[in-house]
């Protein structure tokens, strides 16, 4: 591995790390404080998900294009924005990473490092609603990247926006991310997703990402086009 890659490696391992950590702490104390109130929890959760992406991507974009997430590592390798070996360590670092973050959070609350979860996420709506999240968070990268090239803050502002938002149009709660489904399967606590139900998710996840590819590949084929 060159000195460049371990680098990026390093820069996306601990920004998937902070950003459970946030996800998976954040969800703790929203739920010791809004007193058995769901909503008002998931208010908090949703706003410091949405902040913490905002501050990660700035922070880490510059090294390693702060992805933190495999979907979006693939696709940008599928469009030939990242070497395929790169992709293979970005993958592994973003599970270690989100398995890291959780054990943080627990370790911060006072809890077991690592616990299985018990909250039932399962169905064909869940999965439906995973793929459309991750449909919508390609979408809306691929789009802003468009608009604003060379440009990380739009991009930033407009990924922190729509999960926020999508932690509350999506009955799953907008994971879009499989290190981060895998990663929640391992706390017992208001962020969680029981085990059997992660592959599910994974599933939607990809399919959402991969109509997203095949969409916004035909749109800016059509854009290059209009100008020819």
């Amino acid at each position: 591995m060159s000195f460049s890659l371990f680098r990026r490696v390093v820069a996306e391992g601990l920004g998937t790390a902070m950003l459970l950590a946030t996800i998976v702490g954040s969800g703790i104390m929203a739920e010791r404080l809004a007193a058995g109130n769901t909503a008002v929890a998931l208010l908090a959760n949703s706003l410091a998900t949405g902040a913490i992406l905002l501050t990660l991507i700035l922070t880490f974009g510059g090294i390693s294009g702060a992805h933190l997430n495999p979907v979006i590592t693939i696709v940008e390798t599928l469009t030939g924005n990242l070497r395929q070996m790169d992709c293979v360590f970005y993958v592994g670092v973003q599970f270690i990473g989100a398995i890291a973050g959780v054990v943080v959070a627990h370790l911060m609350f006072a809890l077991p490092m690592l616990f299985a979860s018990h909250h039932d996420r399962s169905g064909w709506s869940q999965i439906f609603s995973e793929s459309i999240a991750t449909f919508g968070l390609v979408s809306v990268i691929f789009g802003t990247r468009r608009s604003f090239p060379n440009n990380l803050l739009p991009v930033a502002i407009v990924v922190a926006a729509y999960i926020t938002a999508a932690y509350w149009f999506t009955s799953s709660t907008s994971f879009a991310n499989p290190a981060v489904a895998l990663a929640r399967s391992m706390t017992d606590t208001f962020v969680g997703i029981r085990p059997v139900d992660v592959g599910g998710f994974i599933v939607g996840q990809l399919c959402g990402a991969t109509a997203a590819c095949l969409l916004w590949r035909w749109l800016q084929k059509e854009k290059t086009d209009d100008r020819a």
